[in-house]
């Protein structure tokens, strides 16, 4: 009897045998990074969200949500070209509506936070571990992972506040958790402010302790803000984004929190921006100004108020369309997370921080006798 010749398997059915036993072959993704070289596609798309329709919705949902004590009265910003939700792919931004009177219940979770504020005042605040921090227009507020916070609005006008998260890394890690404060609001060391940790920031600090550097309740107001942006007004500025300024952290000098990056921009009367795109992505609020953001082929065109994102990779440019005013941009890149592994990278060229400082005044030279 004459033996049969056996078939030789394709690597087709090898490949699907493989995949029954819960296997891959490294060829599958040899052939998956040949599609990438040149660096990764842009994760989602560019996207506008105008004022002139978010804000109407939150007034609506005032009425359909009469109260903020069972849910938060907020809408997040869903890039329409991402799947599993988010701004971007690693950032979440939305506004938050509480009216007067309303308190905002208290939590914490491993998600970092900070609110960008929109109306406030005074008797508006944010508690973060015990501290108060007023919540007046175009503030900057933190709630570092895993601190309490909670919203309270004493005042007789609703209060409106930009969110932004790093929830989508957060859960894209697996890392999420969550607990709810023992009651609807933490206590407040109403005692003293000698107690804040904010009162220990500055550049005058106690000798007798040790500081602390991280996991921070801080506050940026506005008008401190906005008097630096002054101060600089004069100065170079980067190519790419205009007078662009970091929010830091004053202990370490570094980010303004582990996960998210916060700057504040200015585009001079009719300055445009060059192009460039780099590995991190972001979020934009236009604090005042008009002007339009190009990326990739899309004119996303704004007015004060709206909101936007830049996916990662993505080619943008800013414009700022008046000739006689300067536009502002609060933006929140995921830059840190990007630079800890070593993965931020630009092109054409690295901006960040490719500057030296100024230098001392040269020493004129003494004539000689």
């Amino acid at each position: 009897m004459v033996a049969q010749e056996r078939r030789a398997k394709t690597l087709e059915e090898f490949d699907v045998e493989l995949e029954a036993l819960h296997m891959r072959g490294q060829w599958k993704y040899d052939r998956l990074l040949v599609q990438v070289i040149g660096g990764p596609k842009p994760a989602g798309i560019p996207y506008l969200w105008r004022w002139e329709e978010v804000y109407p919705k939150l007034v609506e949902a005032c009425e359909i949500i009469p109260e903020s004590f069972t849910a938060r009265r907020n809408f997040s910003f869903l890039n329409p070209g991402l799947e599993r939700g988010g701004t971007t792919h690693t950032l979440l931004m939305g506004v938050q509506m509480i009216k007067p009177g309303e308190l905002a219940w208290a939590h914490r979770h491993t998600i970092a936070a900070l609110r960008f504020v929109i109306r406030g005042n005074a008797r508006v605040f944010t508690v973060v571990d015990g501290e108060v921090c007023p919540m007046e227009p175009y503030d900057l507020i933190l709630t570092p992972r895993w601190s309490w916070h909670d919203h309270h609005n004493e005042s007789d006008e609703p209060a409106i506040w930009l969110d932004v998260l790093d929830l989508p890394f957060v859960i894209g890690m697996n890392l999420p958790f969550y607990e709810t404060y023992p009651g609807d609001r933490q206590q407040v060391r109403r005692s003293s402010e000698a107690e804040y940790l904010q009162a220990r920031t500055s550049t005058l600090r106690p000798t007798w302790e040790r500081p602390k550097r991280e996991h921070l309740p801080l506050r940026y107001s506005w008008k401190e803000t906005e008097a630096q942006l002054r101060r600089l007004w004069a100065s170079e500025g980067s190519p790419y984004d205009g007078l662009a300024l970091e929010y830091v952290n004053p202990m370490t000098g570094g980010s303004t929190l582990p996960t998210l990056s916060c700057w504040i921009q200015m585009l001079r009367p009719g300055e445009q921006t060059k192009r460039h795109r780099h590995t991190s992505s972001a979020v934009y609020f236009v604090v005042r100004g008009e002007g339009k953001t190009i990326v990739g082929d899309e004119e996303l065109v704004w007015d004060q108020h709206d909101a936007f994102c830049v996916p990662n990779w993505a080619w943008h440019q800013h414009i700022n369309r008046s000739r006689t005013e300067e536009a502002i941009l609060f933006s929140v890149h995921d830059i840190p997370i990007l630079q800890v592994l070593g993965l931020y990278y630009e092109e054409p060229e690295n901006s960040l921080q490719r500057q030296a400082a100024p230098s001392v005044p040269p020493v004129p030279q003494r004539e000689i006798a």
